[in-house]
């Protein structure tokens, strides 16, 4: 899911100082003072794919597993487990002392109750749920998986950190309606939400939590050990990049997650500053296809639109001419990861002659139909790569309709089923991060479920779906790879999406802290320097 980058500048300095003004109480021993992407708005994460809620959520909520830096789940709650029974049954033993924020201790029935809510609205999660015949708490500190068939892929489901990631949470709470919001933030990670000093709009607290036991191992990603080294972490909430940016080099903050690019340039040249690429999956340009109306409910037309795509056109037009700052060409699965393959991908680097593209899609059957483009104004980044598109379909001989609007009106309507007479759309372009395009059990884009649960575009492919059943139920990791292969072949035939590109995104922080970690902002390991 997209969430804006770019802020507009020129607001005063005077609002730097009003924003990071000291709370009413006393502060802690010590502090990391942090800018987030935007305010956390929604504290439960099961309740939005909302990135900036995700990482609000490791900091207050475990996880059973963890992923490692090179994606693999490790045990983090659970101290092992032992698999039985031809692959069909689980048994997961918590390690000792864990507690939950309110003093209570951490059993098995809470882990049950917390799986059950995130698999139901979780689609790995759903997966996981379909395959289990049973999950109990055995006593206090085992859980058991009874499970249909083999199904080797629960501990990367479990520790899984795109969202939904899957978070442990009291019975009490894990007991709520999935479709309801759970507010009283009561986990057992390495920092405790402080809801007292809470101001929407403006800062979010956390203080560490001195009943966290870590366990012992190397810091990789979200797994191994999470040693609060901040008494305190605060998130402040500043609207404005040019304050922003003043805040990070005055040092009234120390850390500011996602700097657009201009602003990244400024800061890479204050030598007291860090400023770095922290997730090596970066952002994954898609463009969506209106699969339910013409022109693009013909396969044979898509195709001729995912021929016609170069994909350094879009990398350049959004993350400059800088070529550290983008990879082509890409294809399903973001490039260095284990799925990446490089099948049917020249295509993408191939310069076009868009003379061609008119009488191929004549040929495919395209009989000048409106091709309605939903243009977002008010993210440039997405603006940009909407420009692209449209420039690409006119030269291609499409008779195209650029409808701009914000982004909100982009996201309300792209949601409609409608005629492009009554409303309807035809394409529209948005960013995943790498991460949620890691692997085919959580790859929005990449199914093909049409109108019956499927995303807006409403690809239909049972080919597609009946691969992303072979990968789930794959012995090993060889034959993952194998049948990621052919998930990308098939995706380059029914297209369901067409990549872009890929673009990275820099974090910048002062010098004078140390261990921050990655793929996603994590306040565990982070120390003074």
């Amino acid at each position: 899911m997209w969430l804006k980058r770019r802020t507009f500048l020129g607001a005063s300095a005077a609002t730097t100082a009003a924003t990071l003004a000291a709370p009413a109480v006393a502060q802690a021993a010590s502090v990391l003072k942090f800018i987030p992407q935007s305010d956390v708005t929604v504290l439960d994460p099961l309740w939005t794919t909302a990135y900036v809620t995700r990482n609000h959520a490791f900091l207050v909520f475990d996880t059973l597993y963890g992923m490692d830096a090179n994606f693999n789940p490790a045990p983090q709650m659970v101290e092992g487990h032992v698999v039985e029974n031809g692959g069909r049954q689980w048994t997961l033993k918590l390690r000792p002392g864990l507690k939950w924020h309110d003093g209570e201790k951490v059993l098995a029935r809470d882990c049950v109750a917390s799986i059950r809510r995130w698999g139901a609205r979780d689609a790995f999660g759903g997966t996981l749920m379909h395959v289990a015949d049973e999950i109990v708490a055995v006593d206090d500190n085992t859980i058991r998986f009874r499970l249909k068939r083999p199904f080797p892929l629960l501990p990367a489901a479990l520790g899984k950190v795109p969202s939904n990631m899957c978070p442990m949470m009291p019975e009490r709470l894990a007991k709520t309606d999935p479709f309801k919001q759970v507010t009283e933030m009561v986990g057992s990670g390495p920092f405790r939400w402080n809801a007292k000093e809470r101001v929407v709009g403006s800062i979010a607290v956390y203080e560490k939590f001195q009943g966290y036991e870590p366990r012992g191992g190397v810091a990789s990603g979200t797994a191994g050990p999470k040693v609060a080294h901040y008494d305190r972490v605060e998130w402040h909430i500043i609207p404005d990049a040019a304050t922003k940016t003043a805040a990070l080099q005055s040092g009234e903050v120390d850390w500011w997650e996602n700097p657009p690019s201009d602003n990244a340039m400024v800061l890479k040249a204050d030598k007291n500053l860090v400023t770095r690429i922290i997730d090596p999956t970066g952002l994954i340009g898609s463009m969506r296809l209106n699969q339910l109306v013409p022109p693009f409910d013909n396969p044979a037309v898509r195709r001729v639109v995912l021929d016609a795509v170069y994909q350094k056109d879009y990398a350049v037009a959004i993350g400059g001419t800088d070529p550290a700052m983008w990879h082509v060409p890409v294809g399903v699965f973001p490039p260095g990861t284990p799925y990446a393959s490089d099948l049917g991908l020249k295509r993408f680097t191939e310069k076009k002659d868009f003379a061609q593209f008119k009488p191929r899609l004549e040929k495919a059957g395209y009989k000048g139909e409106k091709v309605v483009l939903l243009l977002p104004t008010d993210i440039e980044v997405l603006k940009a790569e909407g420009e692209v598109s449209a420039d690409m379909f006119r030269r291609m001989g499409f008779n195209v309709q650029v409808d701009a609007s914000d982004w909100g009106t982009v996201v309300e309507r792209r949601a409609s089923m409608k005629p492009i007479g009554q409303g309807g759309w035809s394409v529209f372009s948005t960013f995943w991060a790498g991460l949620d395009q890691l692997s085919p059990a959580w790859h929005v884009f990449l199914r093909g479920q049409g109108k019956a649960g499927g995303q807006p575009g409403w690809p239909s492919s049972p080919k597609i779906e009946a691969l992303r059943q072979e990968w789930l139920a794959a012995p090993d990791e060889k034959a993952q790879k194998a049948l990621a292969v052919k998930l990308q072949e098939q995706a380059f035939v029914d297209v369901p999406y067409i990549p872009l590109g890929q673009v990275f995104w820099e974090t910048s922080y002062k010098k004078s802290i140390t261990g921050v970690l990655g793929p996603i902002p994590i306040f565990w390991n982070v120390r003074p320097a």
